[in-house]
């Protein structure tokens, strides 16, 4: 008897250990989850906040000249014109390289050899890549918008899901599944790059094997695949920093690439296959005909015509793209969200108004006609404007449990839709499942809206090392989906369960500390208001409020107290020093204006992105004056006042060589916060993965 009742205390808190470890775990993720899709928002209303200098600064303007080129990505020139920009021809491969040496067209055994080279960390010759890169383009420019295959009676095929950058993800399946052939199809469901290291080397794998069995590999786009979204997740400085000659030319390729890929796939006319997912409005038939390569600005005017017909003619004749001042028509911001033309206005009621509408308080697919003047511009035909809705939708989008269609009010881009919105979509198509990809699941898939949604997620460790497994889906002639789960780190593998959980845990307060530290001077002003006293101290559910209320990421702070906060003395909190306790160590520069170093903390990512931008030779280098002008161009975003004296001390004191320029990687790794939390602890298990979040 007393053995059977030890049996069941042991057995009671066995259940109690797994429940609390699944409750830590989910709560890990909703960290990462929600740090990243913040992230995401952002660069989407930095990217709104261009669109808005681009519709409303005259040409002749300095903001516009700094950002212009960035919108410039389908230039119209004759075939001929881009085979010679792109030309291979006049780079030799030295005798002292020891990479592999390709032979074209392509065959199953030169991807073989790139494969094998990879994974001995060696690096293609840039002549190789922009021959891959070109027989590439040549092929997608013939491929339909959606692709649709067909499962034979003895086959499967295989289906992917996000990669960004895991070449190790990569291999790994292919070393479990075999490799693609015709008896082996797979679909790739696009995000292939940005986030991890190894971004350029999957896509030439891809690439060599779509030119080697263009009938059984199947590229679809994801919202990654954009050059401007490169600029912040880390594939432009990838690329740059491999290719330091020739990086500018590889990235413009690729832009023509990212353009050319198709939308969507379709199994047996039966299984859709998207990266982000659908809306009320997503039409097959109109996303046939999409013309897709010009997604960014789907309007084409003339006069734009001929202003890059003038750019390539400059080019002819100097052997460069001629760099004279451009005439671009007003572009799209990623929503089509009506922006008044009256210049009138002051440019802070334009900034208000630009920022307000970024945040999506209007209902989806819908304009506020209040907002708008009657004399505004319109971007584009009616027809025009549904199809770039739809083609955001189909990168942008995520399943809900409620029915409906909303803004992604929590990415920035695309819609939220429900359960009947899938069920009408199929059943107008005559299709019985959707698989799409876009959001990491930790089981690697998950299915919702009644089994007729499935998520398909491959790059496994996504946010750490132990946070999800990565999967992919079989399917034959039954269009019945079988999963294949799989770590790809070893380390991972040889962790208990508690292990695995305490080190994602770790590494997910590590980064909400972070984001907390960035954020000091709007928390303490937010305690204040709870202390009206000046006690120092605020209740534990007043700290929770504030918190939320300053970052908004929607997370359970009171459950999370005892890993953010210390001590608490009768259910009060010392806010000054839970703020002094962060353990976050800023850079020892003399500034003597301090806040421009949190605004710097706070804005890291656009920061970054906009020195990008404005770096239009890739050297990796700005001037002072170019310096001022990110300064200025970020003040303008954020409305604040950032003085001309607080930005040419910031720039003296990061001028560690003292000569008027500054190096972009050394400038981000002058301001790198610090855990001190994690000095003298192993490097291999607790180095940060806060790129992932950025």
């Amino acid at each position: 008897m007393s053995s059977i009742r030890a049996a069941l205390l042991i057995q009671r808190w066995y259940r109690q250990y797994v429940a609390r470890l699944e409750m830590r775990r989910r709560c890990t993720w909703n960290i990462f989850q929600s740090i990243e899709y913040a992230g995401e928002q952002d660069q989407i209303k930095l990217y709104n906040f261009f669109g808005f200098l681009m519709d409303h600064f005259t040409p002749a303007s300095s903001e516009r000249n700094l950002i212009s080129h960035i919108f410039r990505e389908n230039e119209i020139c004759r075939d001929i014109e881009w085979e010679r920009y792109f030309c291979y021809k006049s780079i030799e491969v030295p005798e002292s390289y020891t990479g592999p040496h390709l032979t074209f067209p392509m065959t199953f055994c030169g991807v073989s050899k790139l494969m094998e080279a990879f994974k001995h960390k060696q690096q293609l010759h840039a002549r190789y890549v922009l021959q891959i890169l070109g027989e590439t383009w040549r092929l997608l420019r013939i491929l339909p918008n959606i692709n649709y295959v067909s499962v034979c009676h003895n086959q499967e095929i295989t289906i992917c899901g996000d990669l960004h950058g895991h070449l190790e993800d990569l291999l790994l399946i292919f070393y479990k599944n075999g490799l693609p052939s015709s008896e082996k199809p797979y679909v790739f469901n696009g995000d292939f790059v940005d986030r991890g290291k190894n971004s350029l080397e999957i896509l030439l794998i891809l690439f060599g094997f779509l030119l080697v069995y263009p009938n059984d590999v199947h590229l679809n786009r994801g919202n990654h695949e954009d050059h401007i979204v490169n600029l912040r997740y880390g594939f432009t400085k990838e690329i740059l920093g491999k290719y330091r000659v020739h990086g500018k030319k590889i990235l413009k390729l690729l832009q023509k690439i990212f353009s050319w890929l198709p939308l969507a796939t379709v199994i047996d006319h039966k299984v859709l296959i998207v990266h982000g997912g659908i809306s009320d409005m997503t039409d097959l038939n109109v996303i046939e005909r999409v013309d897709r390569h010009r997604v960014r600005e789907p309007t084409s005017r003339q006069w734009q015509q001929e202003s890059e017909q003038q750019e390539w003619r400059g080019w002819r004749t100097s052997g460069s793209p001629a760099s004279a001042q451009r005439h671009n028509p007003p572009r799209r911001s990623l929503h089509n969200l009506p922006i008044s033309n009256q210049l009138s206005w002051s440019l802070e009621d334009e900034l208000k108004r630009r920022r307000r509408l970024a945040g999506f308080d209007q209902s989806y697919g819908e304009m506020n006609k209040s907002e708008s003047d009657s004399d505004s511009e319109p971007a584009g035909t009616e027809t025009d404007e549904q199809e770039w809705k739809q083609i955001v939708d189909l990168l942008w989008s995520d399943p809900m449990p409620q029915n409906g269609c909303i803004p992604n009010e929590v990415r920035g881009g695309g819609c939220y839709w429900g359960p009947d919105v899938t069920e009408e979509v199929l059943e107008r198509h005559n299709l019985q499942l959707l698989i799409r990809s876009h959001e990491c699941k930790q089981d690697g898939y998950e299915f919702c809206h009644n089994r007729r949604v499935l998520t398909i997620f491959s790059a496994s460790n996504y946010y750490e090392v132990g946070s999800n497994r990565g999967a992919y889906i079989r399917m034959g002639p039954d269009l019945v989906p079988h999963f294949i789960q799989y770590q790809a780190s070893r380390t991972c593998r040889e962790l208990t369960l508690t292990q695995s959980v305490g080190w994602t845990e770790r590494s997910a307060l590590r980064a909400l500390r972070e984001q907390l530290f960035v954020h000091k001077s709007d928390l303490i002003s937010a305690f204040q208001e709870f202390d009206p006293n000046n006690t120092g101290m605020i209740s534990l559910r007043h700290w929770a409020s504030a918190t939320e209320t300053v970052l908004n990421l929607g997370l359970p702070w009171r459950m999370l107290r005892p890993q953010l906060v210390n001590s608490t003395k009768y259910g009060m909190v010392d806010y000054q020093q839970w703020i002094r306790e962060l353990s976050i160590t800023e850079p020892k520069l003399e500034i003597s204006d301090t806040s421009i170093l949190e605004t710097m903390y706070k804005n890291h990512s656009n920061l970054e992105t906009i020195f990008r931008i404005i770096d239009t030779d890739h050297s990796g280098s700005i001037s002072f004056e170019e310096f001022r002008q990110t300064w200025k161009l970020l003040s303008s975003h954020l409305q604040t006042e950032i003085s001309d004296e607080a930005i040419a001390d910031l720039a003296q004191s990061i001028d560690f060589n003292k000569d008027g320029s500054i190096d972009i990687n050394e400038f981000m790794e002058a301001f790198r916060l610090v855990d001190l939390s994690l000095k003298g602890r192993s490097t291999d298990f607790y180095t940060s993965q806060l790129v992932y979040m950025s």
